[in-house]
């Protein structure tokens, strides 16, 4: 009796320890797979804010590029903005250590570049004048000389005949100058413009569903033209949206440029070389932050060479 009693004891015992050991397991793997869990999430969100940070210094990049050329061209000093490339680059390939530096941390310097391209627009603003005062300045002295020239060679009478047949030539020649130019300005084709989704699925068409439209692509041809010149040219890209407003995110490469004497903004910009071969071109845009386009009819405008040369549209429900 007392031995039946004692192991009857123990397999309680046993019993008893074992269900203690499986509570204890069973809560340990538990709090194991939400520290997993939340492991995830804090490494997606991380390589998320990285590739917003890259896209952001790239586009600012690109910014800083064609201001320094710019004010090059204007005389301008650049060392500010060459150290702050040269920084910037620094900073994209400090993107490759994930844990170097906090998304405020980032944030912050994408704001100080930011600002520093905002200050370098009022110094090329201030260049531009100077050296449009300048080229007046110079106008006026070619203008005065030749007018003394003339005074000197010709009789005042026969001076104001000159000066009038000049003015007639200079005109005519004017004219014909713009004309040529306008024959040989480049004109696009079979505009359309694509929606791609954020899964990189294309659709056409010309009317979409918003929540498929993460970036669109507006393909078209140039026409041959004989006396249009076979070098680079740059395409700006206008998207204005149901309001008439143009779609502007410098983050996205949006920027401004000149067409028919006045500065305007532009949604994207690209380069290309003119083939005269009836080439097919594509400029995809796609807005930073995911921001939805919201239900209404688009327009989209291009230019190059500060001439319009083709637009089209499309419609988001």
């Amino acid at each position: 009796m007392d031995v039946n009693k004692s192991n009857n004891s123990l397999w309680k015992a046993g019993t008893g320890a074992f269900a203690i050991l499986s509570a204890v397991l069973g809560y340990l793997l538990f709090e194991a797979k939400g520290i997993s869990k939340d492991q995830n999430r804090m490494i997606d969100q991380r390589v998320a804010e990285i590739s917003s940070a890259r896209m952001s210094l790239d586009s600012i990049g690109m910014q800083m590029d064609a201001k320094i050329a710019e004010i090059k061209s204007l005389g301008g000093r650049v060392e500010e903005l060459e150290a702050a490339k040269k920084q910037l680059e620094a900073d994209v390939a400090g993107l490759k250590s994930a844990g170097e530096l906090s998304k405020q941390q980032y944030d912050g310097k994408i704001a100080e570049y930011i600002s520093l391209l905002n200050n370098k627009d009022a110094e090329l603003n201030r260049l531009r004048k100077e050296n449009g005062i300048l080229a007046e300045k110079n106008r006026t002295l070619t203008s005065e000389n030749t007018d003394l020239s003339t005074e000197n060679v010709s009789l005042k009478g026969i001076k104001k005949s000159l000066s009038d047949s000049v003015e007639n030539v200079s005109r005519k020649n004017s004219e014909l100058s713009a004309k040529v130019s306008r024959a040989s300005a480049l004109q696009a084709q079979e505009v359309q413009v694509l929606a791609i989704s954020d899964r990189g699925k294309e659709r056409d068409g010309g009317t979409y569903r918003a929540s498929k439209v993460s970036k669109i692509k507006v393909a078209f041809s140039l026409m041959p033209n004989p006396i249009a010149k076979q070098d680079e040219k740059a395409i700006y890209l206008r998207v204005l949206d149901p309001d008439g407003a143009v779609l502007f995110d410098t983050a996205a490469g949006s920027g401004s440029f000149t067409v028919f004497g006045k500065e305007t903004n532009f949604t994207a910009k690209k380069s290309i070389f003119f083939q005269n071969n009836n080439q097919n071109v594509e400029i995809t845009y796609q807005r930073s932050g995911n921001i939805a386009y919201r239900a209404g009819n688009y327009k989209v405008e291009l230019y190059a060479e500060g001439y319009q040369i083709g637009t089209g549209g499309f419609t988001v429900k």
